[in-house]
């Protein structure tokens, strides 16, 4: 009993005395464990347990040896790791994803600008960036709806680019095997925020009675989503800036879709280092994460900031994980989620992550409850979530979401807030709690 009390008491100092900044967790240490199974901790004890091993063997022999350097291993580089990656899938051989922009790198991305009609300049525009990378992601997690797609495009991957690119622009999908229109004939794409789309309304009958109750926490494709914020952002000319922001929600969407990428990118690096586990291993114990989650993630949409993170680290209290731990799983189940457009597992990750004091996570929330990804739209809930973001940054944590992007929080800030930039945002559209009931009115 006496040793219970001890552990819970320093899992809750942990908690306390993190507020604001980044668990350090340590996948060489071992820190990372599985929130709901034992297979991920498992494995990464048993590496840490090797390396350990291997280096005291090291410090302990005398023979001359070769000093290797190891790469940085900058932002920068992991971006353009990203981009070969990308490039070589869609069939553009950039060669090995080593992050440097090698010869071979610059003219698989302009054989890329080529077929998109990009200017074929080698290197990626931000837009451009954006919009290969998400492809990639969504051509990972789609499974047999990918090769279907490739099969009735028969262009290879490459014809699922331009898939993406006219489902984005509306061009119907029994279109997809046709040429693209031209670009003068192409519907003027303008910078306001893409409604879902609609599906073909079916005639009136039982076949047009919803489905309301299904399973499976289904909802709006957020990888669609950014994909259509991604050809905007292109026919803009670039990403918006503070100096240029007109439409606030736009501007959130389009920093909703960039941290989304590097959320996957950070937790697709972080299951790399994991020997002997599958990527399909670590999916299906993410899987298990969201049920864990649910009733937090429900929350969301009814409760206020403080009183979602109290109940959290309550449930933290009670896992038996390090902070440490739980922040490294936390972290590859976020990649995983949003990779496999899962919102319940994309969620409860943020939350936890969150909740164990790396506030900079708490956007997403924010993104999640202004679009209604997952949650019911709540922009006025979403308020609290921006500010301790963005107040998080300014006071010194590390950026996660765009590091490189100084001008970023700024405008996060003046969009979330446009009256005063203090969170004290005049005419936030107001839901009550009601709302979150739906109301049909059929016609």
């Amino acid at each position: 009993m006496f040793a219970k009390q001890f552990m819970l008491t320093a899992l809750a100092a942990g908690l306390v005395a993190t507020p604001g900044t980044r668990a350090a967790a340590d996948f060489a240490d071992g820190l990372v464990g599985g929130l709901i199974g034992g297979a991920v901790s498992g494995v990464i004890v048993n590496e840490s347990a090797k390396s350990r091993e291997r280096n005291r063997a090291r410090t302990t022999t005398h023979a001359p040896r070769k000093t290797y350097k190891a790469p940085v291993n900058t932002v920068e580089r992991q971006q353009i790791r990203e981009e070969q990656t990308s490039l070589n899938y869609f069939g553009f051989p950039a060669g090995t994803p080593d992050g440097v922009r090698g010869r071979n790198t610059r003219n698989a991305a302009a054989q890329f600008q080529a077929m998109m009609g990009y200017p074929a300049t080698g290197y990626l525009a931000d837009y451009e960036r954006q919009f290969l990378i998400s492809s990639y992601y969504r051509a990972q997690s789609s499974g047999a709806a990918t090769a279907q797609l490739i099969a009735e495009r028969g262009q290879g991957t490459r014809g699922l680019l331009l898939a993406y690119r006219d489902e984005a622009v509306g061009v119907p999908q029994t279109l997809a095997a046709q040429p693209a229109p031209a670009a003068a004939e192409q519907p003027p794409v303008t910078a306001a925020v893409p409604e879902q789309a609609e599906a073909e309304q079916p005639k009136l009958g039982l076949a047009a009675l919803p489905n309301l109750m299904s399973s499976g926490g289904e909802g709006p494709s957020l990888a669609s989503h950014c994909n259509q914020i991604s050809l905007l952002t292109n026919s803009n000319g670039g990403f918006v800036t503070e100096a240029s922001l007109t439409d606030p929600r736009f501007a959130l969407n389009e920093q909703f879709c960039l941290a989304r990428t590097y959320a996957i990118a950070e937790g697709e690096t972080l299951a790399a280092s994991l020997k002997g586990v599958t990527p399909a291993q670590l999916d299906e114990q993410c899987r298990a994460f969201g049920p864990a989650m649910r009733d937090y993630v429900a929350a969301l949409s009814l409760e206020p900031k403080d009183q979602v993170i109290s109940d959290v680290r309550n449930f933290l209290l009670e896992s038996g994980q390090s902070p440490a731990q739980l922040a490294g799983t936390a972290k590859i189940c976020l990649s995983v989620g949003y990779r496999i457009d899962n919102m319940d597992i994309a969620l409860g990750s943020g939350l936890l992550l969150t909740a164990l004091g790396e506030e900079v996570y708490g956007e997403m929330m924010g993104h999640h409850l202004n679009e209604g990804f997952g949650t019911t739209r709540r922009p006025d809930l979403a308020l609290a979530w921006y500010k301790g973001a963005v107040d998080a940054v300014e006071h010194g944590a590390e950026p996660v979401f765009a590091p490189g992007n100084s001008g970023r929080t700024a405008l996060i800030r003046k969009a979330a807030f446009p009256s005063r930039g203090d969170g004290a945002k005049d005419g936030v559209e107001k839901v009550q709690p009601a709302s979150a009931l739906p109301t049909f009115n059929a016609e």
